[in-house]
């Protein structure tokens, strides 16, 4: 079964982030530029909170939310849960469902070495069941079943 680390050697595995005071508009400029639906905040070298598209629906409607002048810092989600890289897909299937997230961050060695989307793993999961019934159906030959006679007495 694949797992984190499996994923992440398919996809960009470099952890895109941004400092704490970076603008909410920059931050947006370089999820853009790097097609993510979330950026990990870093400070002094260390994760300290994720951005993401939910945060910037949930925050933007507020009245004293503006792009030009918000500040990560100020809308980051902190309390960060990460998944083993050594979590198989349905693992991480189950703790995005569960947790009702979107993003997980992957931990290796206690460093975060990733970050694998719920979209990434489902990708992997529906690729991994692809391969399994391929492999089913080279085994399986229906000409077997359709030639077997029925005896009736």
């Amino acid at each position: 079964m694949k797992t984190a680390a499996d994923i992440l050697t398919c996809r960009i595995s470099e952890l895109i982030t941004a400092g704490p005071e970076t603008t909410i508009k920059d931050a947006l400029r370089l999820m853009a530029k790097h097609n993510i639906g979330a950026l990990f905040i870093e400070d002094n070298g260390k994760v300290v909170g994720v951005w993401t598209e939910r945060d910037h629906l949930r925050n933007s409607i507020l009245p004293e939310f503006d792009i030009e002048t918000a500040r990560l810092k100020d809308y980051m989600t902190t309390g960060l849960i990460a998944a083993p890289h050594t979590a198989g897909i349905y693992k991480l299937l189950d703790m995005y469902l569960g947790l009702r997230l979107r993003h997980l961050l992957i931990e290796k060695d206690g460093t975060y070495i990733g970050m694998v989307s719920s979209g990434d793993a489902v990708r992997a999961a529906l690729v991994e069941k692809t391969e399994e019934l391929e492999k089913l159906s080279s085994f399986v030959n229906w000409e077997y079943y359709e030639n077997w006679r029925w005896d009736k007495k």
